[in-house]
């Protein structure tokens, strides 16, 4: 059985579907709509900046609000100062049931300060930053890392080997470099690799659209887990229908009337927790993931993405959603 109970250090997953951490996706509306509608294992926070918890910046005390929401939560930090790391990590701690750390970020900004995957090229670092954060953590600490900086540089076994070393509670391992970024094919081969090296739990990512990608995946590297990102967007069913599909369940399939809901809900969650005037524009990404391969899709998103005002987005939802019926 692919799909069972996993264990994080003290913390029981009720299921082995994790849903990543995706920077400016996952805030708490997302995960909160995900979980609700598909009970993935673990979900995580969007990437939170060690250096701004140490200035208190007070916008990223917000992607850190876990307030009210069903658990486990893992949140993600990022940074390449050991000390900081740790400081964030102690102060995290205290909301959340695990401490991820990111070593797997492409993008130029996060890189450009020597954080995210750019840690890859920096192996002592690696296993500094690990040491400091699991030394002051009350909770189970686990690393997201990339199969290296590029094909010169794969390092992802080594890396994981001294991940475990330094009290890492599980690794999560994307097959792609830092140059692929979201390019080309997953490796599966440097996932299991990663898995036989080490004896903490293994969570494989990458191209896992669907119950056949899941399947490979389990099969081929014999991980503990998988991970689901991009495939979630505008489709929170998705892991639910994974978890189906493989314990051989009747398939959910949701109604038309449930994805208007669905989004109606997603829109009053992000203008709570955000206010109207981002919460609107905000949506305006997951409304097109949500309608995207509908009739006339690309028109509706062009006329939402002018759109201004809760109630004018809802008129143009309810009246598109009707003529999609018709």
């Amino acid at each position: 059985m692919h799909i069972h109970s996993l264990k994080i250090g003290n913390v029981e997953l009720n299921n082995n579907i994790l849903l990543a951490p995706m920077a400016g996706i996952t805030d708490r509306p997302f995960r909160i709509i995900n979980k609700e509608k598909s009970k993935p294992g673990l979900v995580f926070t969007e990437m939170i900046s060690s250096k701004a918890i140490h200035y208190k910046d007070e916008k990223t005390k917000m992607l850190a609000n876990i307030s009210d929401e069903v658990t486990p939560i893992a949140i993600q930090i990022f940074g390449s100062e050991p000390e900081i790391m740790a400081e964030a990590a102690e102060e995290l701690s205290k909301k959340a049931n695990i401490i991820d750390i990111n070593m797997g970020c492409p993008a130029p900004k996060v890189v450009k300060n020597g954080d995210g995957s750019k840690l890859l090229l920096n192996l002592d670092l690696v296993s500094e930053i690990v040491k400091r954060v699991v030394s002051v953590a009350r909770i189970p600490v686990t690393v997201k890392l990339r199969k290296g900086w590029n094909n010169d540089n794969v390092v992802a076994v080594d890396a994981a080997k001294i991940i475990e070393k330094a009290g890492a509670s599980a690794i999560t391992i994307h097959g792609r470099t830092r140059e692929e970024y979201y390019s080309g094919k997953v490796d599966l081969d440097i996932i299991k690799q990663v898995k036989e090296a080490v004896n903490i739990p293994v969570i494989g990512n990458g191209d896992i659209k669907t119950a056949k990608d899941a399947l490979k995946m389990f099969e081929y590297t014999n991980v503990d887990g998988i991970m689901l990102g991009r495939a979630t967007l505008g489709n929170p069913w998705i892991i639910g229908q994974i978890k189906d599909e493989l314990e051989e369940k009747e398939i959910y399939l949701p109604t038309v009337d449930e994805k208007l809901d669905t989004i109606k809900r997603h829109i009053d969650l992000e203008i709570e927790e955000k206010g109207d005037y981002v919460g609107i524009r905000e949506m305006r990404k997951h409304i097109s993931w949500y309608i995207k391969n509908l009739k006339d899709s690309s028109k509706i998103r062009e006329k939402i993405n002018n759109l201004e005002s809760k109630q004018e987005v809802i008129d143009c939802l309810n009246e598109y959603f009707k003529q999609i019926q018709i």
